[in-house]
């Protein structure tokens, strides 16, 4: 009987999230066996980040936070999406940190402008899946296919854009020769 493979903990229960972590994972290591686990962790920001830096320290957070709960798993996910407003529009986009024992890895989603009509509704106060759900006339679309999803008609959507981010997160782990290790908080 062979042993259970190494032990990621998503610090999400949100399906989206869970669905990119395990596919960024089984992507970047095809040959290994993971065993994924979701629990809430916090992120410490507001529910909707409005900067890179508030969106990069909520992913931290949560990554962190579910190193604390579950201190015997192999590896810890934190997955926060942001956005933030500039002179050339609002974008979205998000942050994804994984820890292990030995090192740490960052990485950053593709960024993409939001409409007019949910970028008012988000200076308004509203979080961005909800801003959605208004303007397309869905419901908890934050949990299914996402702003990308919707805008894109579903070419790319919320679980692809954070998979690519975990892939890109995974690179350190991926290439430890390259990449020092570091148990410094991330």
């Amino acid at each position: 009987m062979t042993s259970p493979g190494p032990r990621v903990i998503v610090a999400s229960h949100n399906p989206v999230k869970l669905a990119a972590v395990r596919g960024g994972f089984e992507r970047m290591f095809p040959e290994r066996n993971f065993v994924f686990e979701a629990i809430h962790a916090s992120s410490g920001v507001a529910d909707q980040p409005l900067s890179t830096a508030e969106t990069l320290l909520g992913a931290r957070n949560r990554a962190e936070g579910a190193r604390r709960a579950m201190a015997d798993a192999d590896f810890w996910v934190g997955v926060e999406g942001g956005i933030e407003d500039s002179p050339e529009g609002m974008c979205a986009f998000a942050w994804v940190v994984v820890l292990s024992r030995e090192r740490r890895g960052k990485g950053r989603t593709a960024t993409f402008f939001l409409p007019d009509r949910i970028a008012e509704l988000v200076r308004g106060g509203k979080e961005l899946g909800e801003a959605d759900d208004i303007v397309f006339g869905h419901t908890n679309s934050k949990q299914k296919n996402g702003a990308i999803g919707l805008l894109t008609h579903d070419v790319i959507d919320r679980t692809g854009l954070y998979e690519a981010g975990v892939v890109v997160a995974l690179i350190p782990f991926q290439n430890p020769d390259l990449f020092a290790a570091e148990l410094a908080n991330p």
